[in-house]
């Protein structure tokens, strides 16, 4: 009785509401014949609530939220505003004093006007005008009014962007472009409406390229409760983003719910820390769970369950060392402790609650089947002692329930209708339900799904932090490493991860994935996006005198991405004498006809080197009424000036020499010595606004992230370069 008592005060205690940690999913209904309003989608990207679409409605039907309640929100300002009411993650969007409230309210309402067609441009005219002295289009902070107007923008398509590259309303267009660089949540409301659009099948598709290719068995629609249960013992990488991204679509799939569980039961390896970072890994995925909670809320009833086993024959306490232990379950050998009296198992268990000297020699087994060719079914260990304290409840115990142990009994008094599991643990799928039997607890359904190997990658949490230990890395953030946090500051964009991950859906096959499959996905995202700049090696770089050139240096201003206005532009400078780099030096002969990006043709007349063969100055003229189309050599060049800044372009390899690491495989001899590349360059001055994470392609050199940005001109800007797919890094 005392067990059932504390199992429901404890499921009590969980089950509180954590609103300030994760929003609800919702459901947002549509008219079959069209497609989720961005304005919509913008709020909810902003304010963090995930949402289901489904094209229910009748033709010509206004939106319906429903919300988790059932309740239900009818009309695009609505929904917007409730949205903008609720958001836990950007304060203020809507509810401020009641003349900015009133305000907001004025531009929800006058929004829809450019949605027609006759009065489009009136409508961009008289914004711009108010924009004149204005960042926000309300007060000094992001707005309903921003987002909604944004939105609308957005959805005249080409009519809009053609107006913004004209620059007929600077203003306007000044202020679009900073919603869409500054606010990345509103600019990618975009994309997701077409993902939201193609899923809905508006148009009559079926694709099912991004969904799970197996149902989950015996689920119920609304009664799904799932659950991911990282151990907090290193930052989540790109394996558990796989497990928690199946979690987060099956809990929508079936409108159930998603637990996010620390599994802390091995206090030798665990940190606050670790549970800090996994919280800000599952932000960075945008997954949206139910609440938290610690297997150590569970202690006191896994003891007591503990004991209940022992009582009833099925535990027994074993004292024999380690090595002879493990001896004996490869042997099927029984243990001399296996038939003990339960007076000798209570008297053991005992000592290990107290941490003796006679207790920290034993642990508690389970008394399954010591004969079975399973070897997970072998008398597996349930508690072990351990005095060191507990990073989240210090020394109250000197014992920890094993994983095996605790795992089983909380998914079933959490409620959990399914527990996802990676292949790695199919043979102890048995001793999983074997565990609940003997417990007495209810079934849990199991749900398996194949572990993601990546080549050339580790991503067993022991071997990173051999990595880490030995400083062969910066930390578990390092670009190189295949953590959540390493792989986005290599440049890795999370919705690429995300298409990667449920492009394979919960497929039970074994495969060893490229990395450059993800690459290319994610290049796809970031090419028709990021702006251009221009780098110059710093090695031997040479100097190109243009005779004609200009006497006085003048500045144009030109777009950074040719074919995105919103990237912004950038001001160019030309100047008598420009910098390249050595190796297109030496790619040209006298007399050669060249184009110089950006710029137009010059025709080299004579080349300088030195004694080593090194192109030491060139001299040439202008002949911009040449064709590029003649031209073999394209070269990128930066101005004679005092502005370029320094930078520093960081390439890294893989961490180990080996494609595939078996699990008991030692790291040390396969560990990359060389993984590394670091090179000096300058670039051009307008990357002296790059922030940290701003993601930018180098003309000719490829894709690269802002790590560190421009502070002083003797530090240097360190980028990041972002592999494209189609590059075989260091090995």
């Amino acid at each position: 009785m005392l067990l059932l008592v504390n199992c429901y005060c404890y499921e009590q205690q969980i089950t509180k509401s954590r609103s300030d940690l994760v929003n609800d999913l919702m459901e947002l209904l549509i008219a079959a014949d069209s497609t989720p309003p961005l304005a919509v989608l913008a709020t909810a990207e902003v304010a963090g609530v995930s949402l289901t679409v489904n094209p229910t409605l009748t033709v010509g039907s206004p939106p319906i939220l429903v919300l988790t309640n059932r309740l239900k929100l009818r009309g695009t300002n609505v929904i917007v505003k409730y949205l903008g009411r609720t958001s836990t993650t950007v304060p203020n969007l809507y509810e401020r004093d009641a003349f900015e409230t009133g305000q907001i309210d004025k531009w929800l309402e006058y929004a829809p006007i450019l949605s027609r067609g006759s009065e489009f441009e009136c409508a961009c005219k008289y914004v711009d005008g108010y924009l004149l002295h204005r960042t926000f289009l309300v007060g000094h902070s992001l707005s309903l009014a921003d987002i909604t107007i944004w939105s609308y923008l957005a959805g005249a398509g080409k009519r809009w962007e053609s107006l913004l590259k004209s620059k007929k309303y600077q203003n306007l267009g000044r202020w679009y472009t900073m919603i869409s660089t500054q606010h990345a949540a509103v600019a990618s409301a975009s994309s997701k409406k077409k993902e939201l659009s193609c899923s809905t099948n508006v148009k009559g598709d079926d694709d099912d390229s991004n969904r799970p290719e197996a149902d989950l068995p015996y689920a119920e629609m609304g009664k799904v409760l799932l659950r991911f249960a990282p151990e907090p013992s290193g930052y989540l990488h790109i394996g558990h983003a796989k497990a928690v991204l199946l979690n987060q679509y099956f809990a929508q799939k079936y409108k159930g719910k998603l637990f996010l569980r620390f599994d802390d039961t091995n206090p030798a390896k665990e940190s606050n820390e670790f549970v800090d970072n996994i919280l800000i890994d599952i932000a960075t995925l945008g997954i949206n769970y139910e609440k938290i909670t610690y297997t150590s809320d569970y202690f006191p009833i896994l003891m007591e369950m503990a004991e209940k086993l022992i009582k009833e024959g099925k535990a027994y306490v074993d004292d024999t060392p380690k090595e002879q232990m493990r001896y004996e379950r490869e042997k099927k050998i029984e243990s001399k402790c296996r038939n003990q009296s339960v007076d000798e198992n209570l008297k053991l268990w005992n000592e290990m609650v107290l941490g003796t000297e006679k207790g920290v020699e034993c642990c508690l087994r389970g008394k399954l089947d010591i004969t079975d060719n399973n070897g997970s079914m072998r008398d597996p260990t349930y508690y072990r002692c351990n005095p060191i304290p507990h990073h989240r409840i210090g020394s109250k115990y000197k014992i920890y329930p094993t994983y095996d142990f605790a795992c089983p009994f909380v998914d079933s008094i959490e409620g959990i209708t399914h527990a996802l599991r990676s292949s790695e643990y199919h043979d102890r799928n048995p001793q999983y339900s074997r565990i609940q039997e003997d417990m007495g607890v209810r079934k849990v359904h199991l749900y398996e799904f194949s572990r993601l190997n990546m080549v050339y990658t580790v991503l067993s949490k022991r071997k990173l932090l051999w990595f880490v230990e030995n400083k062969k890395v910066d930390g578990w953030d390092d670009a190189r490493f295949p953590t959540v946090q390493g792989i986005v500051r290599r440049g890795l964009q999370i919705q690429a991860l995300i298409h990667f991950i449920l492009d394979q859906g919960a497929s039970k096959n074994l495969n060893l994935m490229e990395w450059d499959k993800l690459w290319n996905i994610n290049k796809k995202m970031i090419d028709p996006v990021c702006p251009r700049h221009t780098a110059i090696l710093e090695e031997n770089r040479v100097l190109l005198t243009l005779l004609d050139g200009p006497h006085k240096p003048f500045v144009r201003v030109i777009p950074k991405h040719k074919k995105y206005a919103a990237a912004g532009d950038k001001a160019t400078a030309f100047t008598k004498k420009i910098w390249i780099e050595q190796a297109d030096a030496k790619a040209i002969s006298p007399n050669d006809e060249i184009t110089l990006m950006d710029w137009g043709n010059a025709i080299v007349r004579e080349i300088n080197k030195d004694k080593n063969g090194n192109v030491t100055d060139l001299t040439g003229v202008l002949h911009l009424e040449g064709s590029f189309k003649t031209t073999k050599l394209k070269l990128t060049w930066l101005p004679d000036t005092n502005e370029l800044v320094p930078l520093t372009l960081v390439e890294f390899g893989y961490l180990i020499t080996k494609k595939k690491l078996e699990t008991e495989e030692d790291i040390v001899p396969v560990a990359n010595k060389d993984t590394k590349k670091e090179v000096g360059g300058v670039g051009d001055s307008n990357m002296r606004r790059l922030k940290r994470g701003d993601i930018l392609q180098l003309e000719r050199k490829g894709y690269f992230r802002c790590d560190v940005p421009f502070i002083t001109p003797s530090n240097p800007i360190v980028l990041f370069a972002i592999p494209d797919g189609r590059q075989t890094a260091t090995k």
